[in-house]
C-alpha cells in the first residue's frame, strides 16, 4: 500500500449499507473502484458484529486487489482486528492517541472536524493524517448535519499541513469548487451508491481530479 501522502486525494466512496444492503456492497464498492474510487470507507450501523468483520475483510481484500486503502468508520477494534489501513474518527469516537497506539504508526487516522477550523488544527497537533469537514450542502445520509462554508477550505489549506476532505451533499456539478478551494478529497455516499451505474457516478467524481 502506497503512503498516506501518495493516497489521500481523489474521489473518497463512504458504503451505506440501505444503498447496497447485504451481498449488494462488495460489487458496489468494486464498480466504484473501478470508476475511480482512491479510498473507500467502510461504514455500517447495524448491531451485527460477527458479519461487520466477515463483510470488512472480503471488503478489505478487494481495496487491496486495486491498491486501494480501507478505511473503517469509528470502530478502531474492528480497524485492528483486520488489519484494515486506517480509521475515521468523530467528536463521539475514541482519542485520536488511543486509537493511534491500537492501529500503529502506519495507520490512515482522519478526523471529522465538521465546521471548525480550531478542531482541525488540534487534530493535526495529534496527529492525524487528514481532516474532513463538511456538510458543504444538504445531504440525504445526514439530514441534520452542521454545514459548513465553502470559505472554510479556503482557510484551512493555509493553516493544516494534511490533506483536506470535504463531505456532505456533494456531486459531480458542485464539487469542483470544493477542490478548487482546497479539498483533496471529495467524501461520497449517495452520488454513488444511490446512483444506478456505481462506475459511472465514480468516474463523474474522479474526472475533478484530473
Amino acid at each position: 500500500m502506497s503512503s498516506p501522502g501518495n493516497t489521500l486525494r481523489g474521489l473518497y466512496a463512504i458504503t451505506d449499507s440501505r444503498l447496497t444492503p447485504g451481498e449488494k456492497m462488495l460489487p458496489a464498492v468494486s464498480a466504484a473502484i473501478r470508476g475511480g474510487a482512491r479510498l473507500v470507507q467502510y461504514r455500517n450501523k447495524s448491531p451485527d458484529r460477527p458479519y461487520h468483520e466477515r463483510q470488512a475483510r472480503n471488503l478489505l481484500q478487494i481495496c487491496h486487489d486495486h491498491d486501494v486503502p480501507l478505511i473503517i468508520n469509528d470502530d478502531v477494534e474492528l480497524a485492528a482486528a483486520i488489519g484494515a489501513d486506517g480509521v475515521h474518527l468523530g467528536h463521539e469516537d475514541m482519542a485520536l492517541d488511543e486509537a493511534r497506539v491500537q492501529l500503529g504508526p502506519r495507520a490512515i487516522i482522519g478526523v471529522s472536524c465538521y465546521d471548525s477550523l480550531e478542531q482541525a488544527v488540534g487534530a493535526v497537533h495529534a496527529g492525524a493524517d487528514y481532516v474532513a469537514f463538511g456538510s458543504f450542502f444538504p445531504s440525504p445520509s445526514k439530514p441534520g448535519a452542521v454545514r459548513a462554508p465553502l470559505s472554510l477550505l479556503e482557510t484551512a489549506r493555509h493553516s493544516v499541513s494534511v490533506p483536506i476532505c470535504a463531505i456532505g451533499g456533494i456531486t459531480p456539478e458542485n464539487g469542483a469548487a470544493l477542490v478548487e478551494a482546497g479539498a483533496r478529497m471529495l467524501a461520497v455516499i449517495s452520488g454513488i451508491f444511490a446512483q444506478q451505474d456505481f462506475a459511472a457516478a465514480a468516474r463523474n467524481y474522479a474526472r475533478l481530479f484530473t
